[in-house]
């Protein structure tokens, strides 16, 4: 196996762990702790709002550090980090002290989007299929982080299942430092080797500033969306699926089954914008968002179980569509950056949706959320249409050899 495919699967797997450790504490939370504190869904959700915090606060810095410093050494740091503090997490006797856990989480997963998304697509020509592969091991943290916590927490107390994955993080860690700096010496690997020609040097200025704007507003209201549903869908299966899941292993699995399905969409994305207008994708994406969240409302059992295989599947399947969207107007030099701006906005957005999912869940449950979010995709879908519908949003970026 080539070295670049090897960095690619390190690249994948840090994207599952990224969203694996930092979505624990959801299921935790729900499964166990509000039994085992003696405190309620609503009063224990914001602990973690701190950590969601960091993981958009902390991207800029992070993007900026690898820039400058080291996209490899970033992504061990990322490892080890994050690994660390998911086992301190397991160590905690009181709600602060696990929010203190998970703001350290969140800021070493701050890490991975703008510096791992950067070195993923470095040298690309398409870039639709590869981050739409990363994006499905992202979602499938998302998944077993909902299975393997419920599976922890019956069999080995809700300890074991910050502390086994931060372990298994930290090994990974010390395996991708290995394998980063043993070949630096017969392999080049930094962005100075390719030069890419983006579409910086095609689009007019006021164009470029349109599309950003639109990936920025998108950025931020597509977090609500995503955090709203990552975080809560343990909860709503919980309540809503009285009849078939009666255990935190079994909310556990429907909720993996739910996002491990949901994840295979972004292939279809994928492959729909290396092939189609990004616009027509994205308008697309967010009405059936739209639609799915306002079925959704009042509907319980085996029907509440198939709609929200359905909105998952759209909800993981706009993620690549911004990031490729950055990396097509993006230069490789400020690349990191501008992933970094993305993110913070979608995930300072994401961590202010948790007190709103504590306050509406308290005073009149999921319902009154699921209108509020189809409203949010509508607004995505208002938004795209201001994308330029341009052959130059869909052609492949063009490649120069140092």
């Amino acid at each position: 196996m080539q070295r670049k495919h090897i960095r690619f699967l390190f690249l994948n797997i840090g994207h599952f762990i990224d969203h694996f450790l930092v979505l624990i504490f959801a299921s935790a939370a729900a499964l166990r702790l509000t039994t085992e504190w003696a405190m309620s869904y609503a009063e224990l959700i914001p602990y973690a709002t701190p950590g969601l915090v960091a993981f958009g606060l902390f991207a800029i810095p992070a993007g900026w550090l690898a820039d400058k410093w080291s996209r490899e050494g970033m992504m061990v740091i990322f490892f080890l980090g994050i690994g660390a503090s998911s086992a301190f997490c397991s160590f905690a006797d009181t709600p602060f002290e696990i929010g203190l856990g998970l703001t350290l989480i969140g800021s070493f997963a701050a890490i991975y989007h703008p510096v791992g998304l950067s070195m993923l697509i470095q040298g690309r020509d398409k870039l639709g299929m590869p981050l739409a592969i990363n994006g499905i091991f992202g979602n499938m943290g998302v998944a077993s982080a909902a299975l393997l916590t419920g599976l922890l927490i019956d069999t080995a107390g809700w300890r074991s299942s910050f502390l086994i994955p931060g372990i298994a993080s930290m090994i990974l860690g010390m395996l991708y430092l290995v394998f980063e700096y043993s070949g630096r010496r017969t392999e080049a690997v930094r962005d100075p080797v390719v030069h890419e020609s983006t579409q910086t040097e095609t689009l007019p200025r006021n164009t470029l500033i349109g599309i950003f704007a639109v990936i920025f507003f998108t950025a931020a209201v597509g977090g609500i969306i995503f955090q709203s549903t990552t975080f809560s869908l343990p909860k709503v299966l919980g309540e809503r699926l009285t009849d078939l899941a009666g255990s935190a292993t079994q909310v556990g699995f429907y909720t993996f089954l739910v996002f491990s399905t949901a994840a295979f969409a972004q292939l279809f994305v994928g492959y729909l914008i290396d092939k189609h207008s990004v616009r027509t994708v994205f308008a697309w994406v967010a009405i059936l968002q739209a639609v799915l969240f306002a079925i959704m409302i009042p509907l319980t059992g085996m029907a509440a179980l198939i709609v929200a295989f359905a909105f998952m599947f759209v909800v993981f399947g706009e993620i690549p569509i911004n990031d490729v969207l950055v990396g097509r107007v993006a230069r490789s030099e400020w690349r990191g950056r501008a992933y970094a701006v993305t993110y913070i906005i979608g995930f300072t957005v994401s961590a202010l949706t948790l007190p709103l999912i504590a306050w509406i869940h308290g005073s009149w449950g999921f319902d009154v959320l699921f209108a509020i979010l189809s409203v949010s995709a509508l607004l995505i879908f208002l938004a795209v249409l201001f994308l330029p519908q341009t052959h130059q949003l869909i052609q492949k970026p063009k490649m120069s050899l140092a």
